[in-house]
């Protein structure tokens, strides 16, 4: 079972915006992580909103998702860009992090 941190006061939190964050490749091999649920500041209403919360982190957080990095999202499984609005009234979503894939 996953632990729900609420990174704004750093404590155990209960439900308000749960947000599903998962991260793939490189991303996951930089970040050390795969998936981790968070509960989301009431400011944070985009995706791009996300992606900026999360270099807040600083360290490796701040140099993988740095805004000129090539990194993909996805919102509730769907490619989507920084300006993609978060559903506030769905408690329970999903944004991925990824790099740009190449096929051949």
């Amino acid at each position: 079972m996953s632990k729900v941190v609420n990174l704004a006061t750093n404590k155990s939190a209960t439900a308000e915006i749960k947000l599903q964050l998962r991260f793939f490749a490189s991303l996951r091999e930089q970040l050390g992580c795969a998936e981790q649920s968070v509960i989301l500041p009431p400011e944070i209403t985009s995706v791009g909103q996300v992606r900026a919360w999360l270099m807040e982190r600083g360290g490796v957080w701040a140099d993988s998702l740095a805004a000129g990095r090539q990194v993909r999202m996805a919102y509730q499984q769907v490619m989507c860009d920084e300006s993609e609005q978060l559903n506030l009234s769905d408690a329970n979503q999903e944004v991925a992090f990824f790099p740009p894939v190449t096929g051949g």
